[in-house]
């Protein structure tokens, strides 16, 4: 299992959540979605090292922009 935090910035409200977690959430290999509007950041558990490039163009698509991954 890989747990790994990104930075999104454009969510503000449950929505933008709910979107999150369904576009992400729906990536081969995710088992989990967590997203934190108060930090604006979105945690990804995977079975296996998650694609950074994929999750980026998911969350693009979808109207948010990731920024990088969380220190």
């Amino acid at each position: 299992m890989s747990t790994t935090t990104y930075a999104v910035s454009g969510m503000s409200c449950g929505h933008c959540k709910a979107t999150l977690t369904k576009v992400i959430g729906e990536l081969d290999g995710v088992t989990g979605v967590d997203v934190d509007l108060e930090s604006g950041q979105v945690t990804v558990t995977s079975a296996a090292e998650p694609d950074d490039a994929r999750i980026a163009e998911v969350v693009d698509d979808a109207g948010y922009e990731l920024t990088g991954r969380a220190a």
